[in-house]
């Protein structure tokens, strides 16, 4: 890589760094080619998208970003960058899915959500996490209960009052 090439290389890296909301960083040792390609294909349906980087590269934007966590310790060895663009959980879920069909690859080594650092384990829980429709779903219906409740209740309040009203008509009609 020339200079120009690395000065553009970084400008780019910055710029995906500031537009993704979660970066997973991994060590993707031992995957071949093919492997690769898949897990990119894979990451890319989920809006994510896998970056190799140079590690003295990547340790430079970090070196001059004030608003990213200093992760330049974490930055040895073979390394790759998961941006994900849309959701935090579905490109944790890819690699957590991938890494366990082969063979624990690639390993996580941290992540950074929202500027914040994640450990591997972390970054494991969110990929358990349902997906974001689910989720949802789930607090559609949570909301919807209580809600329920109420209507029913008032319902059988104005059956209720409409009872009473009957039974007040009928003893009027008896008596007048």
């Amino acid at each position: 890589m020339d200079r120009a090439t690395k000065e553009t290389f970084v400008t780019e890296l910055r710029e995906r760094m500031k537009r993704a909301p979660v970066m997973y960083l991994t060590d993707f040792t031992g995957l071949k080619v093919k492997e690769m390609t898949e897990l990119r294909s894979q990451l890319r349906k989920s809006g994510a998208e896998y970056v190799v980087v140079k590690n003295r590269l990547a340790k430079r934007v970090f070196a001059e970003s004030e608003e990213l966590p200093d992760i330049t310790g974490s930055l040895v060895g073979p390394t790759g960058f998961v941006f994900g663009y849309e959701d935090a959980a579905a490109p944790a879920k890819v690699l957590s899915d991938f890494a366990r069909d082969h063979d624990k690859k690639p390993a996580f080594k941290l992540g950074v959500l929202e500027n914040e650092i994640l450990q591997p384990e972390q970054v494991e829980k969110i990929a358990k996490l349902p997906p974001r429709e689910q989720l949802y779903a789930e607090l559609a219906g949570a909301l919807q209960a209580p809600m329920a409740m109420l209507a029913t209740a008032l319902e059988a309040k104005l059956q209720e009052t409409a009872g009473l009203l009957d039974a007040l008509r009928a003893e009027r009609a008896e008596a007048g």
